[in-house]
C-alpha cells in the first residue's frame, strides 16, 4: 500500500531538492569539470587502520606472565600479534581487521574507526536516519557505501556489548554479509568471533539480530516520519516565516546528534556517578571504566527490565587462602579490585569485565567467582531525576500561581458586583 502524503511531505521534498531545482545544470557542470583524481572511489583500505597496543591495560604485560591472556594471538588470522614481556608488537603481516580489538578484554587495541563507542555511533546514526541499517565488511560490499551501510574490515570487530547497545536501542539493524563471504575470507577466526558476539548479544538483550545475504534485499529508504518529526520540529522553533530556511536534511542531522550526545551525556553522568560513590583504590591508581563497559551501564539504565536477562559475575576471597600479596590487583585490567588497608579483597563491580586475571594472578586460588544480581549495575541516572524533580517544582509552582490568580480575580469581580449594587 502506497504511503499516505500530505502539505508537509511536498515541503519536504520541495526543499529537500530546491538547490536542484534552482540550478538544474548544477551537477552535470561539476561532474565535467571535476578532476579525476578527486572523485571518490571505493577502495578497501580506507575502511582499514593498522591498530595501535598500549600495554598499560594488558593483563599479560602487567603481570609479566604471558599465559595470562592470549586472546589476540589467538584470534589474529595471520598471527601479526606477538606478546613479549612488558610489550606488545603487532607485526607488518597485520590484516587491519580489527579482531584483536573486539576480544581484548583491556581494550588495549585501538583503531580510529572500531572503538567501542565509535562504532555504535556510526551504527546509531545509520539507523536513525533510515528505516534499515545494515552492519558490513569491505568484500560484502564492493562499493562506495550507502547513508545507511556501515562499513567495517570486518563484522567480526564488533564487540559483544556494541551489539547489545544496538539490539536494545535499534531493533532496525542488520548483518549484511552474503554467502560465502566469510568461507572464502582470509581473516579465518572472523566469522566465529561474529558469531560468539552476536550470540551473547542476543542472550543479554533477548532479542535477534537481522541478517541479509542478497544485495537486492536491502532497504535504502530514508526515516520518513523522523524527517518529518524533525521538519516540523524545526518550524516550530523557527517560526513559520523561516519557513524559507528550514533544510530538512539540517534538520535531521542536528537530531541525529542530539541522539547521540544524549548517549554522551548519560555516559558521563554514569562515570561521575561512579567515580563519586566508589572509594579510590589504596595506590592511589585510577579505575578505568571500559568503553564496553560504558555501553553496558548506559543501555542498562535506559532499560533496567533487561537486567533480569544477564548473568553477572565477579570475584570472591577466601580469607583463609589469601595472603594479601596484591597479584590479583596488579593484573586487573581496569583496576577493579584491590586488596585494602585493612588487608581485605574488594572488587568494584561496574568496573569488573569479569576477565579473569584477577583469578589467573591469584597462586594461593582464593579467588572465585559467584553470580550476582545485575539490578545492582543499574547506575540512577541522578541528573535525569533533578531534571524531572525541577520540572515538577515549576509546574506546582504554575499551578499555585494560577490559583492564586484565579482567586484575586474573583475578588476583584465581586467587589465590582458590590459597586453595582
Amino acid at each position: 500500500m502506497a504511503e499516505k502524503r500530505d502539505f508537509i511531505d511536498e515541503l519536504i521534498d520541495i526543499k529537500s531538492d530546491w538547490q536542484a531545482l534552482s540550478n538544474p545544470v548544477n551537477d552535470v557542470a561539476n561532474a565535467l569539470a571535476a578532476n579525476p583524481d578527486e572523485v571518490q572511489t571505493w577502495n578497501p583500505a580506507d575502511y582499514k587502520q593498522r591498530p595501535r597496543a598500549n600495554v598499560s591495560s594488558c593483563m599479560s604485560c602487567q603481570s609479566k606472565d604471558l599465559s595470562m591472556c592470549t586472546k589476540c594471538v589467538d584470534v589474529c588470522p595471520v598471527k601479526a600479534v606477538d606478546l613479549t614481556e612488558g610489550y606488545i608488537d603487532i607485526s607488518d603481516a597485520c590484516r587491519k581487521c580489527g579482531l584483536c580489538s573486539s576480544v581484548c578484554p583491556g581494550e588495549c587495541f585501538t583503531a580510529a574507526q572500531i572503538t567501542p563507542r565509535k562504532l555504535y555511533e556510526r551504527i546509531a546514526r545509520a539507523a536513525t536516519a533510515f528505516e534499515r541499517a545494515y552492519v558490513t565488511c569491505t568484500r560484502a560490499l564492493g562499493h562506495i557505501p550507502a547513508g545507511n551501510e556501515v562499513v567495517l574490515p570486518c563484522v567480526g570487530a564488533v564487540p559483544p556489548e556494541v551489539w547489545y547497545a544496538i539490539l536494545s536501542d535499534y531493533p532496525n539493524v542488520s548483518v549484511y554479509l552474503p554467502l560465502g563471504i566469510c568461507d572464502r575470507c582470509r581473516n579465518t577466526t572472523g566469522e566465529d568471533t561474529l558469531a560468539e558476539s552476536i550470540g551473547q548479544a542476543e542472550e543479554w538483550a533477548g532479542k535477534g539480530m537481522g541478517l541479509e545475504v542478497s544485495e537486492h534485499d536491502l532497504d535504502h529508504t530514508k526515516n520518513h516520519a523522523f524527517e518529518r518529526k524533525e521538519f516540523l520540529d524545526s518550524i516550530a522553533k523557527q517560526g513559520i516565516a523561516a519557513l524559507g530556511t528550514v533544510n530538512p536534511a539540517v534538520a535531521v542531522a542536528r537530531s541525529i546528534t542530539r541522539v547521540l550526545d544524549e548517549n554522551t551525556r548519560r555516559i558521563n553522568a554514569i562515570t561521575r556517578v561512579l567515580e563519586g560513590e566508589t572509594t579510590p583504590t589504596v595506590t592511589h591508581r585510577r579505575r578505568v571504566l571500559m568503553q564496553r563497559r560504558q555501553l553496558m551501564l548506559t543501555t542498562l539504565q535506559k532499560h533496567p527490565k533487561y537486567a533480569v536477562r544477564l548473568k553477572p559475575q565477579r570475584p570472591v576471597c577466601d580469607p583463609a587462602r589469601c595472603n594479601l600479596c596484591g597479584a590479583c590487583a596488579d593484573a586487573c585490567p581496569s583496576r577493579a579490585c584491590e586488596i585494602t588497608d585493612g588487608a581485605v579483597f574488594k572488587v568494584e563491580s561496574a568496573y569488573c569485565v569479569e576477565c579473569g586475571a584477577c583469578l589467573k594472578a591469584c597462586k594461593e586460588g582464593a579467588l572465585t567467582y559467584e553470580r550476582y544480581d545485575a539490578a545492582e549495575l543499574v547506575v540512577p541516572d541522578k541528573e535525569e531525576v533533578e531534571r524531572k524533580k525541577r520540572e515538577a517544582q515549576q509546574k506546582a509552582e504554575v499551578a499555585r500561581l494560577k490559583k492564586e490568580g484565579m482567586a484575586q480575580l474573583k475578588k476583584g469581580l465581586d467587589f465590582l458586583e458590590k459597586l453595582d449594587k
